[in-house]
């Protein structure tokens, strides 16, 4: 149950120096390993990406450059979470649905995910999403 979106989120160690910032995620300070890496840029302002829920892997969303707008969505409560700190990442567990909108202009998003890609472990249809997870699956 997402009681508190503010819980879903992981604030990544920053190192500041008159070189510029740095941002560090580090295996000990995530929720999984992570065994895939893949980023979102030159979307379109009224475009939509996710749409879905995943069956066993987990996601960080980051927003590295830019700003979108994260709804989550656990079949009970849905939230949404205004991504635009570079320095921060969205923590996305199985079962939960996903959208992300409202781009700006400059967006890159960068998402740490828990497996590789597997197309059969997404749930795409938001009824039958609902329909699994009141089920208790």
């Amino acid at each position: 149950m997402i009681m508190n979106p503010e819980d879903l989120i992981i604030e990544f160690p920053e190192i500041i120096d008159d070189r510029g910032n740095l941002c560090v995620a580090e295996g000990g300070q995530l929720p999984f390993e992570v065994k895939r890496v893949f980023w979102l840029y030159d979307i379109g302002k009224d475009k939509t990406r996710g749409g879905h829920a995943h069956t066993s892997c987990e996601e960080i969303v980051i927003a590295v450059k830019g700003s979108f707008e994260m709804v989550v969505d656990d079949g009970k409560d849905r939230a949404t979470v205004r991504m635009d700190c570079s320095r921060k990442g969205i923590y996305i567990k199985k079962n939960v649905w996903c959208e992300l909108r409202n781009f700006s202009e400059d967006t890159i998003c960068v998402v740490l995910a828990s497996e590789s890609y597997n197309m059969d472990g997404y749930m795409k249809d938001y009824k039958t999403f609902k329909e699994i997870i009141n089920r208790g699956h």
